[in-house]
């Protein structure tokens, strides 16, 4: 398995017989080089995206056109995509599972908002998520944009993840404290891998607290398109 962090929430995920690409925000994206965007989105075979803020869907739409594979993620967006504009999707709902390939994607429960801006200001995106990925004999918890929150609980009861891509940038999102609880109160991951955070200043710039408060787990800080092998 493969995980490339694309800077900001957005990942290159390589497991089992898929490339999934999650929240794949690049243009715009201070962190991500525009000249690796040929190699970030090559063999995609899927597009996973837990909600409709520009800076996780701003790119969807384009990459699905470009390589003509699907988006997955909360019906409402998905239906209304596809209506509009022709792609080809796959609709679902927190609690719902599909299955690409050998990958079992499971949607979660997440804190936050869903919105897409407009002419006439932000419009209803569906509900946010976070997603459980399963291959490979591991389970990925990309928590997607989020607080920390008691459905943690049974997150790990019903799918115990082992690694963990946690939003912890604060302002937005959890910040590295309240994620480091999340990650201590509520699950057993052997990896963790920060995310939301660094892109700009007023996101946390470290993951030193995760680091310290997680002692035994691999909190891994990811450097963009640096892929982490596990």
């Amino acid at each position: 398995m493969k995980i490339t962090w694309l800077g900001h929430s957005g990942f290159r995920i390589e497991i089992a017989d898929q490339v999934l690409l999650v929240d794949p925000w690049m243009t715009g994206n201070p962190m991500f080089a525009e000249g690796d965007r040929a190699r970030a989105i090559d063999g995609a075979t899927l597009i996973l995206l837990s909600h409709g803020h520009g800076d996780h869907s701003g790119d969807v739409l384009g990459i699905a056109k470009e390589l003509s594979i699907p988006v997955a993620g909360i019906y409402d967006l998905m239906s209304w995509w596809e209506d509009r504009d022709g792609i080809e999707t796959i609709g679902f709902n927190k609690g719902g599972t599909i299955r690409i390939g050998e990958v079992a994607v499971t949607m979660v429960n997440a804190s936050h908002s869903s919105s897409i801006g407009s002419e006439n200001g932000p419009v209803y995106a569906g509900a946010e998520a976070g997603f459980m990925i399963a291959g490979e004999g591991h389970t990925i918890y990309f928590s997607g944009d989020t607080d920390v929150m008691a459905d943690m609980e049974i997150f790990q009861a019903l799918h115990k993840p082992d690694i963990g891509i946690l939003s912890a940038g604060g302002h937005f999102t959890m910040d590295m404290t309240r994620a480091t609880f999340a990650a201590k109160s509520f699950f057993d991951f052997k990896t963790v891998i920060p995310c939301h955070y660094r892109t700009f200043p007023l996101l946390e710039q470290s993951a030193q607290v995760m680091i310290d408060g997680l002692p035994g787990v691999n909190v891994i800080e990811p450097e963009v398109m640096q892929a982490i092998e596990l």
